[in-house]
């Protein structure tokens, strides 16, 4: 099953992609519907807010949202009281929902408060829905709120900046339905679909040969998101889990393929599902790091890739205490510190990847560089203090 969160602010327009999708095909669930659901009439959940506010909070049998946000709201013990009534069974019919959906869809749960309540890490990809202030108070006072109220909610929303951390696909509703939706549909068809049967599959799509781009300013947001997915995944089964690699060098061009790596105590297959399943499939073809210097034994790993068709990602599970896994943290760390260093290896890069057509065969042809590098590395190390403890 494909996770997907879908968020926006009030006004965004969310609710226009959340129904596209589900034309589309995709299973969605509405948290805002499910909030309102767990306390219909006859409920034991509205009968439970009824014992802890009093039965004022009813008009006309329903549930009347505005004085019950009146009392709950005075002050935080009622407050808490509210959400220990409601949270619980929000939680248990989000997840019977969940389960009712059939295991190679693609769910969406659309969530209004997704960025405040930090829940990225929960899904494969967050989709956010983003329109200007102005064209959402537009859009409120057409539905009869106040322009004063209108603006009130949005300030009190999650900011731009926020949303976009958090955002793998930000979709512009600025316009008409139809110039969001059509970007909907190219999402379904070019991401969301194959990402899904990738994940059923347990596989990755091919890159083809390496590329070499200048660096992204945008590779330490989007390796933020896919870290909290990986820790999320392992949880305490993994010593460490670290962005590595070029990406994770400031200023440096490379492939636009972030790396990651996890330290544990031993290779097993504990690790095997739960990144599958979080959309890291194992790829066997890669188990082996090359020795360094040559001529020593091969040093045993499993490799993980990706299985978005945008995001591409490699996540590297060695043993803590391995060669390898300390070259993986020294080499970004040295690099970051030392610009002659920095601009020496992107010369290198730049010089080998247009020869090859594939990114193994790309990785072999630097091995001559990192055999003569590592001892400047470790002189580096030795005089800075550097270990891998000190990356926190």
């Amino acid at each position: 099953m494909l996770r997907v969160g879908l968020t926006g602010g009030i006004g965004s327009g969310k609710s226009t992609v959340a129904s596209r999708l589900a034309t589309l095909g995709a299973v969605v669930v509405d948290a805002d519907r499910v909030a309102r659901e767990v306390v219909e009439p006859g409920t034991d959940g509205l009968a439970e807010l009824v014992g802890a506010f009093g039965p004022e909070i009813i008009t006309d049998g329903a549930l009347d949202r505005a004085r019950l946000a009146a009392i709950a709201f005075a002050d935080e013990p009622s407050r808490q009281r509210l959400n220990a009534i409601t949270h619980p069974r929000i939680r248990d019919r989000t997840a019977e929902l969940i389960a009712q959906a059939p295991a190679d869809a693609v769910l969406v749960h659309d969530v209004p408060l997704l960025v405040e309540g930090g829940m990225g890490a929960l899904y494969h990809l967050v989709v956010v829905v983003d329109a200007p202030v102005e064209r959402r108070v537009e859009r409120l006072l057409g539905r009869g709120v106040a322009e004063a109220d209108a603006r009130a909610r949005i300030a009190a929303q999650a900011t731009d900046e926020a949303r976009r951390a958090a955002a793998d696909v930000w979709l512009d509703n600025s316009g008409e339905r139809a110039a969001v939706e059509a970007q909907v549909d190219a999402l379904w068809a070019d991401r969301l679909e194959p990402f899904r049967d990738s994940i059923r599959r347990r596989a990755h799509i091919p890159r083809g040969a390496p590329v070499i781009v200048d660096y992204d300013p945008t590779w330490p947001a989007q390796a933020a998101r896919v870290l909290a997915r990986l820790r999320l995944a392992v949880g305490d089964r993994a010593v460490r889990v670290d962005h590595i690699g070029s990406t994770s060098v400031p200023g440096l061009a490379a492939k636009d393929v972030l790396d990651f790596q996890i330290t544990v105590d031993a290779l097993d297959d504990r690790l095997d599902e739960p990144l599958a399943a979080a959309g890291f499939p194992r790829d066997p073809a890669f188990n082996l790091d090359s020795p360094h210097p040559p001529g020593g034994p091969e040093t045993p790993k499993r490799t993980h890739v990706s299985a978005d068709p945008v995001r591409w990602a490699n996540v590297h599970v060695r043993v803590e205490g391995s060669p390898f896994a300390r070259y993986s943290l020294l080499f970004p760390a040295w690099l970051r510190a030392d610009d002659v260093a920095r601009a020496e290896y992107e010369a290198v890069k730049r010089g080998l990847a247009g020869h090859f057509d594939n990114a193994p065969e790309y990785a072999v042809a630097k091995e001559g560089w990192f055999d003569r590098a590592i001892p400047r590395a470790e002189g580096w190390a030795r005089a800075s203090g550097w270990t891998p403890s000190t990356m926190g």
